[in-house]
């Protein structure tokens, strides 16, 4: 399944990886970094997501996205990531995703301004909403500034943005999905305000309550998903 991530901003923070393990599916560890787990709040926008092999699906494969995910590795060795919660303003999409691969999508309102990216988008502000159709309705509210081109990411920013599949639980086992992208063009960006109440749903209070330890930018990647594993 391809399809393209745009206009994305990665907000993360450290976390006990203690407070993780719990979360993930049987065979998977939280990933560290400095001693750390982390935590992410990735908001942006999906574009151009196709069925199986095929094309794009129009309106239906483009929507906006915001995710809540955690770090892992798993005993071969494979570094990915595990979806704590993820809103999409597409309930066709939310239904699909939750039967077929047991990722955990939420049906959301949501908005992001402005609509398109300028050539060079430093200095630009992003601003990305997002509050839930259910009865708790946690929302997230996001405005980051873009910074300039980061020109070798290194380090923590690989850590957080090279991950080439997720680990999930389904039908009562753990399952690895292998996805491939090119490298991240990455910014430098600045948090200018975090409201959000979807870090605390996943299970993490007070989290984001406190400034992330990282922020990034990028105008994007088009990203393939193969076929699920057994772990």
């Amino acid at each position: 399944m391809s399809q393209w991530w745009r206009d994305i901003s990665f907000l993360h923070w450290r976390v006990d990886p203690d407070l993780l393990a719990p979360q993930l599916p049987d065979g998977v560890r939280p990933d560290t970094y400095d001693g750390s787990g982390w935590v992410g709040l990735i908001p942006f926008r999906m574009v151009g997501a196709g069925i199986g092999h095929g094309p794009a699906v129009p309106w239906l494969g483009t929507f906006l996205e915001t995710n809540v995910r955690y770090y892992t590795i798993d005993d071969a060795g494979r570094r990915g990531v595990v979806f704590a919660s993820l809103e999409a303003e597409r309930l066709a999409v939310v239904a699909g995703a939750n039967a077929s691969f047991g990722v955990p999508y939420q049906w959301a309102r949501m908005s992001c301004t402005p609509p398109a990216l300028p050539p060079d988008p430093g200095g630009l502000r992003m601003r990305y909403d997002s509050r839930r159709r259910s009865l708790s309705r946690p929302h997230s509210r996001v405005e980051v500034e873009v910074g300039d081109t980061l020109e070798d990411p290194q380090g923590l920013e690989l850590f957080l943005t090279a991950r080439f599949g997720l680990h999930t639980r389904r039908f009562g086992r753990s399952w690895w999905i292998p996805n491939t992208h090119a490298p991240w063009p990455l910014r430098h960006a600045r948090a200018l305000s975090v409201d959000d109440q979807l870090v605390k749903a996943a299970g993490l209070p007070g989290v984001t309550d406190r400034a992330p330890d990282s922020v990034l930018f990028s105008s994007g990647v088009q990203t393939v998903f193969g076929l699920p594993q057994r772990l």
